[in-house]
Order: C-alpha cells, then sequence, then structure tokens
C-alpha cells in the first residue's frame, strides 16, 4: 500500500522530514505486525493521502481552529476519498515534548491510521484505539501496540510470518529508514488561552440542537454533543472559526436555533441576528431581531417545539410563537401564560431533542418536558454538566478558586467516537468525550477508505 504526505502544517515547529518520518513510522507500528507493507510515494496514486488543513477542506467535515476535532481518517470502503488522513493544521502538533497543550503528532497517527486499516475504537485502557486521548506513547523507534491492538488487527490480516504473537518487535538498525531529529532546546511554545469557561462550573448563553447534535454555547466558545448525546471534545471550539462571517469580536450569544423549514442556523445577539446555510452566513447578515417582530432589546432564549413545529422566543417572563414557514409571527403574542408547567423564567435558553423531548435551561440545571406533554417530567431540575458534559460530581460541586470568574486551565483532551452516514458511506467521527463503538468497517483494505475522525477537542461532521 502506497500513503503520501500531500500537505504539511505551515506554521510548525516540525519540519517536513520530521512529519514525513512520524507517518512513516506510525504506520510501520502496524506494518511490523501483519503482513501489510507501506511505501511512500511522491504521485497522486496513493492509497493513503494524507493533509494538513485548516477549517473546510471540501470533504464535508470542516476542522474548527485550535481544538475541537484534531484529525479524522478514512475507513475501508469504496470512497474515492478511501485512505485519505487529514490533520487539523490549527493545531498545536508536538513530538519529543514535554509540552502538555500540545498534540503528539505521533500518538494520534498511530490512532489515526489504525481506523484506516479497519478497526474502530476499544474501551481498554491501554488501546491506543481507546476512545480517549492519552498524550505521547514514548519513542517511534521503540513502540509496541498493546496486545489489545495487536489482536485485532491480527483478526483483519493476520499476523506477519516473521512476528511471534507474544514477541516485542526488535528496533531496526538499518540505514534504510528516516531519522526523526531531536527537537531544539528553544523550541516555541503556546500560549494558552486563558478565557476558556470551565464546562463543569459554568451557566450557558445559548444551547442548540443543530442537525441531530447538540451545542452549547458560552462566551467565545461552544462544546458539542453528538446525536448519542457524547461529548465530542472536553476542550470547548472557537464560535467564529466554525460559523465564518460572525464578529471576530463577538463576545457572547443571546440564542441560536435550526429553522425546520430549510434547516438554516438562526443566531441572535442583542438586537441583530444571522442566518448561516451549514457554515457560511447569508449575504445581507445581520439585520434587526424587529424582522422577526422581536423587541431591540434582544432575547433570552428560542428553540423549535417538535409538537406543533413553531418557533419560541422568550424575554424575560414574555414568549412569543413565530411560524418559520410562513415568516410571520402568530397573532396574540407575546403572551405572559407559562405553556409548560414547571420551567423557570427567565431561561438561559432552551432545545428540542431527538428523545421526543424539548429541554430548558437556567443556570446550571435544566429541565426536561415530553413533546405530547406540558409539565416538566418528575426528578428535575438536574445538572447540566453531570448530565450533558461528562463532569463528575467532584468537577460540578468544587467551588471556584478565588479569581477564577467560570474559567479553568486547559484538562487533557479525550476522545470518543460516533458513526454516521453522508454521502452513502459510513463516518465514525473520534472525539473527546465517553466511548461509543463504530460499526464495523470491511475486514479487508481496498483501494478506498472511510472516515473515521480523531480529536483533543471535534467537529467532524460538517453542518
Amino acid at each position: 500500500l502506497y500513503f503520501r504526505v500531500r500537505t504539511f502544517p505551515k506554521e510548525s515547529q516540525l519540519g517536513h522530514d520530521t512529519v514525513r518520518a512520524l507517518m512513516y513510522y506510525a504506520l510501520k507500528v502496524w506494518s511490523d505486525i501483519t503482513p501489510l507493507n507501506f511505501h511512500e510515494v511522491a504521485g497522486n496514486n496513493a492509497d493513503i493521502q494524507i493533509d494538513f488543513s485548516k477549517a473546510d477542506h471540501n470533504d464535508g467535515y470542516p476542522f474548527d481552529g485550535p481544538g475541537g476535532t484534531v484529525a479524522h481518517a478514512f475507513f475501508p470502503g469504496d470512497h474515492h476519498t478511501a485512505g485519505d488522513t487529514h490533520f487539523d493544521d490549527d493545531e498545536y502538533w508536538t513530538f519529543r515534548s514535554s509540552d502538555t497543550h500540545g498534540m503528539d503528532l505521533f500518538a494520534v497517527a498511530v490512532h489515526e491510521f489504525g481506523h484506516a486499516i479497519g478497526l474502530t475504537h476499544i474501551s481498554a485502557i491501554e488501546s491506543i484505539m481507546r476512545p480517549y486521548y492519552q498524550g505521547p506513547v514514548g519513542d517511534p523507534l521503540k513502540y509496541d501496540l498493546p496486545y489489545e491492538d495487536k489482536v485485532r488487527i491480527w483478526q483483519l490480516y493476520g499476523v506477519r510470518e516473521s512476528v511471534s504473537p507474544t514477541a516485542k518487535p526488535e528496533v531496526s538498525k538499518t540505514d534504510d529508514h528516516p531519522i526523526l531529529p531531536e527537537l531544539p532546546e528553544n523550541r516555541s511554545t503556546v500560549l494558552f488561552r486563558r478565557d476558556v469557561p470551565n464546562r463543569c462550573k459554568t451557566h450557558f448563553d445559548a444551547v442548540a440542537q443543530i442537525r441531530g447534535e447538540a451545542f452549547f454555547f458560552k462566551g467565545k466558545y461552544f462544546w458539542r454533543l453528538t446525536r448519542n448525546k457524547h461529548l465530542v471534545s472536553l476542550q470547548p471550539a472557537q464560535i467564529h472559526r466554525f460559523w465564518r462571517g460572525l464578529p471576530l469580536n463577538l463576545d457572547s450569544l443571546d440564542a441560536v436555533y435550526e429553522r425546520t423549514s430549510d434547516h438554516k442556523i438562526v443566531f441572535f445577539k442583542g438586537d441583530r441576528y444571522w442566518i448561516f446555510k451549514d457554515n457560511n452566513v447569508e449575504e445581507g447578515y445581520p439585520r434587526p431581531i424587529s424582522d422577526f417582530g422581536l423587541p431591540l432589546e434582544g432575547i433570552d432564549a428560542a428553540f423549535s417545539w417538535a409538537h406543533n413545529d413553531k418557533t419560541y422566543f422568550f424575554k424575560d417572563n414574555l414568549y412569543w410563537r413565530y411560524d418559520d414557514h410562513e415568516r410571520r409571527m402568530d397573532p396574540g403574542y407575546p403572551s405572559e401564560t407559562v405553556l409548560w408547567k414547571g420551567i423557570p423564567s427567565p431561561l438561559d435558553d432552551a432545545m428540542r431533542w431527538s428523545d421526543g423531548a424539548s429541554y430548558f435551561f437556567k443556570g446550571k440545571e435544566y429541565w426536561k418536558v415530553l413533546d405530547s406533554e406540558l409539565e416538566v417530567q418528575p426528578g428535575y431540575p438536574r445538572s447540566i454538566a453531570r448530565d450533558w458534559l461528562v463532569c463528575s460530581d467532584m468537577q460540578a460541586d468544587a467551588p471556584e478558586a478565588a479569581g477564577s470568574s467560570g474559567t479553568g486551565t486547559r484538562s487533557r483532551p479525550g476522545q470518543h467516537d460516533e458513526s454516521r452516514s453522508k454521502n452513502g458511506y459510513e463516518v465514525c467521527s473520534c472525539t473527546s468525550g465517553t466511548p461509543s463503538l463504530c460499526p464495523h468497517p470491511i475486514a479487508r483494505l481496498t483501494a478506498s477508505l472511510l472516515l473515521a475522525v480523531w480529536t483533543a477537542a471535534l467537529i467532524c461532521a460538517a453542518l
């Protein structure tokens, strides 16, 4: 099988030769114990094309800037992008570095190439295919795959004749392999974003379901959950890097929702709103929210209720009902009447969800109302941090450090996966959060592969 590093990191301490060497050794980890052989080529006929890209890079799965998605790779299949492995060029890629804020390129590459040759995630603590990023895995020249990963890849391809199932690979002493240079002592370091909120200790400016996934917005950042409520990343992504067209100086949002009439996404801030198709702002925006018949003082929350397919806007103790299909406000609004018994007022935001319920958020708590009912379910309110954002009781309940004002230090990102289908082929996104196993790909590597995404903080699927 042939691989090619087609593009390289544009702003990185890692030189081209180092990146190529790391890709070589990451693939060699798998070929050392299986009949597979990988050879680097310069042309376009490579089975595995490797790129470092930013944001929307024309595969339907845009990256999200620092944090979020760090890489994705295609599983075995018949799509023309099979084998392609993409790394987010906005990430701070490291190698032989003690910097805990970077992403170890070798470790991520070994994981991604595991997907590219057919492996899904596994919950075994020592596995390189575990759905959590565990940091650097050591010297590429001496790295030995955990036993669980060996067994699974042997089940797909068999054992290389020269390998004993219990033996560790020998370190090659030939001159045929690329050399990995030591990093210079005066290498630069990454600046840590100190304005990142602590997801376990904050309330949220806006919450929305977009393309079947949940988005929690706070300040300039957002967290994302898959359709199965798996947190894509422990670290948030920057709003303006994903939805390009929002102001760079936008410090927060008031409300966000997806229109059921055309699946466009509406963002509200103060007396203005923006409409996006996927990740791109429509021409002519922002516009005043008076277009909806709303007061220029702004709104607190917005969501589309599945019960009647109407959109509800909230401000203080008032709410409005809007018909997105007709593009007009229903008569008789605003109203002070509480439609859903038991929800608080004013709200931070509300969201419809795919489980047949609507969720209302205020402070650090949320309330659940079934779409067929008008009353909060028993047992609510519950903790947003614990139920949605993978926070322990200790994380959610611990007091803030003096002077922290709701922000926290960066924790090590982890990864999980989520399968989905787009354009007729299966996609497995590997992200931070809790594990969820992807459907098993075909057992043999063909000329094309299907997408898997591993992130340090994700946005793999395009909106």
